[in-house]
């Protein structure tokens, strides 16, 4: 990547914010968009003017032009820009690190704009060693149960020897939970807190027998 982020005062204080409900982004994690909305595809052609960044962030009730937003996102990067014919934007963010949102701004641009603070995540900026405690077998197990149960699949080769973080990241991301419980896992504290609220989160979906199937992620 080629922008590098040391330490929490590096980051820009006022970033545009994307609301998306249902999906979060979380430090070194890729997250694909497809955008089409004018107001977003002209804050696009603006982070792409400038440092690239964008700040994800969920919802959490209001109007569908103006939501109120979760205190809670993550900023990340363009990495992956291209236009199709019909005019829409497909990207790709790279996550660098959550925020906290101290005040929305007036801004004449048809998106909206916050000013965030990035210092209670500065842990996010450094790639974090692997946990000795994290307990893999568990996890996986749990995972099983959830995926049996949804009617899922995903790669267990990658899934039995991916880092840690990159797995609980990965699948906190990807996996069809609801806005409140994304919501917790992007704000879990570190990546261990993280594992703990997922782990638990499979063990109760797959306990739960009244859902039906989902679609198949790999």
């Amino acid at each position: 990547m080629p922008q590098a982020y040391v330490k929490a005062s590096d980051l820009p204080q006022v970033i545009p914010v994307f609301p998306l409900q249902g999906v979060i982004l979380l430090a070194r994690g890729q997250l694909p968009l497809n955008v089409f909305e004018p107001r977003y595809l002209n804050m696009v052609d603006d982070a792409m003017a400038g440092d690239r960044l964008i700040g994800l962030v969920q919802p959490t009730g209001g109007t569908r032009t103006l939501p109120a937003l979760s205190p809670v996102g993550c900023a990340g990067r363009i990495t992956s820009f291209a236009e199709t014919s019909d005019g829409r934007y497909l990207i790709t963010l790279t996550g660098i690190s959550r925020f906290r949102i101290a005040a929305e701004l007036p801004s004449k641009a048809p998106y909206r704009q916050v000013r965030a603070t990035f210092e209670d995540y500065a842990a996010d900026l450094t790639s974090p060693v692997e946990e000795p405690d994290f307990d893999r077998d568990g996890f996986l197990d749990a995972l099983r149960g959830y995926l049996a149960h949804r009617a899922m699949d995903i790669d267990w080769d990658t899934a039995e020897s991916a880092p840690m973080e990159a797995l609980v990241n990965s699948l906190s991301m990807a996996l069809p939970f609801e806005p409140a419980e994304k919501q917790a896992l992007l704000e879990a504290r570190g990546l261990m807190d993280r594992a703990q609220a997922l782990t638990a989160l499979l063990r109760i979906d797959a306990a739960d027998a009244g859902d039906g199937d989902a679609p198949s992620i790999q």
